[in-house]
């Protein structure tokens, strides 16, 4: 069980230079999130497809994309992906319709293990909120897998509830995905 200990980290843009570490941490936490009928061999191939270094490259240099960074000693502790466009999918499209628009994706949204527990996921999670904010963001969505309880709980305590489904094709599986929401609008 991870510590309850709080980790000293700092988040903020992903830099040129950060992208062999984040693919390396991709490579770690990516495996960490799928399903049990997901082998080994799948999660790194998607991770590498995916999520390797010139994929976060690319990231980092689109206008359309913001890659948040946790920092701590010696390293990266966590990262998060923001896509600033509407989603391709027409099924998000309509889960989404009724809410505030315009709305981003936390499309990617992991951290290390070993932060756990340990503050770093909440700071993160801010920062990305924040940052959609100042994007012109009124909602942000997000999918997760439907078995990764884990993760749905933070994502409710964060302010997300679940608004509609999706499909996420890794490997030879295509899984349930729930598409979570939350409104950026103060209320009142």
């Amino acid at each position: 069980m991870p510590s309850t200990d709080q980790v000293a980290f700092a988040v903020g843009p992903a830099r040129d230079i950060d992208t062999a570490a984040l693919a390396s941490l991709a490579a770690l936490t990516f495996p960490l999130a799928c399903p049990p009928a997901v082998t080994e061999e799948e999660a790194a191939e998607f991770a590498g497809r995916t999520l390797s270094e010139d994929a976060f490259a690319g990231f980092v240099a689109d206008p359309a994309r913001r890659v948040l960074v946790a920092r701590s000693d010696p390293g990266l502790v966590g990262y998060a992906l923001l896509v600033l466009e509407p989603p391709a999918d027409p099924l998000i499209g309509a889960a989404l319709e009724d809410l505030p628009q315009p709305t981003a994706e936390v499309s990617k949204f992991y951290t290390h293990p070993a932060a756990h527990g340990r503050g770093v996921a909440s700071g993160l999670m801010t920062a990305a909120l924040d940052t959609a904010a100042e994007a012109g963001a009124r909602t942000v969505w997000l999918g997760v897998n439907g078995m990764n309880l884990r993760a749905q709980a933070f994502y409710r305590k964060s302010g997300f509830c679940v608004v509609g489904r999706k499909q996420f094709p890794l490997g030879r599986h295509l899984f349930d995905d729930l598409v979570f929401a939350r409104s950026l609008t103060l209320e009142g």
